[in-house]
């Protein structure tokens, strides 16, 4: 039962009863309920800013969650990233080593991958750079494996060759010089035997009577059979792929035509003293991707250990060349 209420009279001493009229109720009503409206939305933000609800503490323990799988996640990518490293120096240090192949630039292996960009949709999160970096690793990784798997299948391709590279490395001597004496001059500076000035040799020289047979030493392609009055005179470039060729300089005469496969051991021409030269000698040199190399590093086909350091100090002890 609502209370009454009533109000005090100063002139006629008694109490009068108050009655509100509907208009005055109304306000009342408006004035109190709007009153703890305001109160109800302050306590809702008070909350709000300082209580998370269920939801929100579902939503915050998800997110800790997938930041510490995209920590881990980076982890593992550092160890992917250093299995990939050690597999990268094995290709290039070892396997194109062995099949004599050039390592893989360093440039092509680092490379970037897209644009500037590229990540554009994972920026404007809260997270968006841990997303970004994971990404970045992710992508660069790839175009490594990328780079590797094709690097492997060409190593896999000079595999299966390998068997013809063997045969095509010029592995002999030219010569047949089983006591070795026949080793006049070998790789460095000498001195020119017509200019008497010091010249580094690019090759070696090997003496015998003129007509000497001289064989090729791997399998190939005769490139060149030339002759001249000086220089080299009469000789022959075998090619012998897998960036080989072989140079036989001061011939006699030759047994090859140009265009002819021959084999290792197969006679291509006889020892003379053709173009600049002052004795019947062969000048033999040895080109790996075009660039002349010295050829004691490749007896290894016919020597023994104890034949080849002879050899190499013979070929040494000699101060000046035939050509």
């Amino acid at each position: 039962m609502p209370k009454t209420k009533y109000r005090f009279n100063h002139q006629t001493l008694s109490y009068d009863r108050i009655s509100l009229t509907g208009k005055q109720k109304f306000y009342r009503f408006l004035t109190y309920f709007s009153a703890t409206l305001v109160i109800a939305v302050i306590y809702n933000l008070l909350f709000v800013m300082f209580f998370d609800t269920p939801k929100e503490k579902g939503l915050i323990r998800e997110n800790q969650q997938l930041i510490t799988q995209y920590e881990i996640l980076n982890n593992k990518f550092g160890l992917v990233e250093k299995t990939l490293e050690d597999l990268q120096k094995r290709d290039d240090n070892i396997y194109r080593v062995v099949f004599e192949a050039e390592p893989i630039p360093l440039e092509m292996r680092s490379a970037g991958v897209g644009g500037a960009n590229r990540y554009r949709d994972l920026e404007g999160f809260d997270n968006s750079d841990l997303v970004i970096e994971t990404t970045r690793r992710l992508d660069k990784i790839s175009k490594q494996l990328y780079v590797q798997s094709k690097s492997y299948d060409a190593v896999i391709e000079m595999a299966k060759n390998k068997e013809e590279m063997v045969a095509s490395i010029p592995a002999v001597m030219p010569i047949s010089n089983k006591d070795l004496t026949r080793t006049a001059s070998g790789w460095g500076w000498r001195i020119h035997p017509i200019y008497k000035i010091r010249k580094f040799h690019y090759g070696m020289d090997f003496t015998a009577p003129t007509g000497t047979e001289i064989y090729v030493t791997g399998d190939g392609t005769v490139e060149r059979v030339e002759t001249s009055l000086r220089g080299y005179g009469k000789n022959i470039v075998i090619d012998h792929g897998f960036g080989y060729k072989t140079l036989y300089a001061h011939l006699s005469g030759f047994n090859v035509r140009k265009g002819q496969k021959v084999k290792r051991g197969d006679v291509i021409g006889f020892v003379g003293s053709t173009g600049t030269s002052t004795a019947p000698h062969l000048h033999y040199e040895v080109y790996k991707d075009n660039k002349k190399v010295n050829p004691v590093h490749y007896y290894f086909n016919d020597l023994t250990p104890e034949e080849y350091e002879k050899m190499i100090f013979i070929s040494t002890n000699s101060g000046q060349s035939f050509d």
